[in-house]
């Protein structure tokens, strides 16, 4: 009875949704560690160029010395393994681990020929490799570059965030990048990170990025029902006290928050104009959401 009422599943129940995350986690990780690897050995190995993170500074050091790229791999990210382990579990460390002895062993055994030889497409599609490979590999639960782990470590004990300090890092390896292997090549890498970057944020976010969708409206009645039943959004609506010039006579009002995916703002504004041209409407993006009407996004 405890159980119905707080609708916990049953034990089958459980154990079908553990066995089938733990399947897409496992392709998640593998259809990243191949990507990560036709990045590496397609198009940047054979060129020289590098990225940012722990992988920037693994291919760095491969350019730099005789060691083999698969053991720098390995060598760069185990003390990042081994911060994931403290800061978040020991399952994230053992994925993270398989997963970048994985990574290394394709790179140390595969053989890919040279797809092309101009800069600016080596650049742009290495990184959307790669980061394509570290993308799959975060919405497997795993990392193949650690960069994001030791940033964490670093945001709690300093007043750096997380993304002030991975840009920090990164700047000062394509300043060392420029001094020790040209130029010009540290500014094609610079051109990698930036298409991996952008191809992990698509990969975690997706097309489907939710955006949080704040009305103010003397019709808020009118609204809320148009968006939860024409549209199909859940809307929490909130008692506020507020006005301004004649409205702050009668200051009680309903605030509606609803969240909908960016794909979605244009037809909710449309239909809030159609209603009341004069509501006040704040959009700010949502990084993640967990519950209600929401489709979770799985990171870790």
């Amino acid at each position: 009875m405890v159980n119905q009422l707080l609708n916990i599943p049953n034990s089958a129940r459980a154990k079908k949704i553990i066995i089938w995350r733990q399947v897409k986690d496992v392709l998640f990780i593998g259809i990243g560690v191949v990507m990560a690897s036709i990045g590496l050995k397609g198009f940047l190995l054979p060129n020289g160029f590098f990225d940012g993170g722990a992988m920037g500074v693994s291919l760095l050091l491969e350019i730099l010395t005789p060691i083999d790229l698969s053991f720098l791999i390995i060598l760069v990210n185990l003390p990042f393994i081994y911060l994931g382990y403290k800061q978040l579990s020991f399952r994230f460390a053992v994925k993270s681990t398989l997963a970048i002895f994985a990574l290394a062993l394709l790179v140390h055994y595969i053989e890919l020929p040279i797809i092309t030889a101009d800069k600016l497409l080596i650049a742009v599609f290495g990184g959307f490799f790669l980061g394509s490979g570290i993308g799959f590999a975060i919405r497997g639960g795993a990392v193949i570059d650690g960069t994001e782990v030791l940033a964490i470590q670093v945001s709690r004990r300093s007043s750096l965030t997380v993304g002030d300090f991975i840009t920090v890092f990164n700047v000062f390896l394509f300043i060392v990048a420029a001094f020790l292997v040209g130029l010009e090549t540290a500014m094609y890498s610079m051109l990698t990170y930036f298409s991996a970057s952008r191809t992990v944020d698509f990969l975690i976010n997706g097309v489907e990025e939710y955006i949080g969708v704040m009305i103010i409206s003397d019709f808020a009645d009118d609204i809320k029902s148009k968006v939860t039943y024409d549209l199909g959004r859940g809307v929490t609506a909130f008692k506020a006290d507020g006005g301004f010039g004649e409205k702050a006579k009668n200051p009680d009002r309903n605030v509606l928050f609803t969240v909908v995916t960016r794909l979605e703002v244009t037809r909710v504004l449309t239909e809030i104009e159609k209603i009341d041209p004069k509501a006040f409407v704040i959009q700010y993006p949502i990084k993640d959401t967990k519950g209600g009407m929401i489709k979770k996004r799985p990171l870790h």
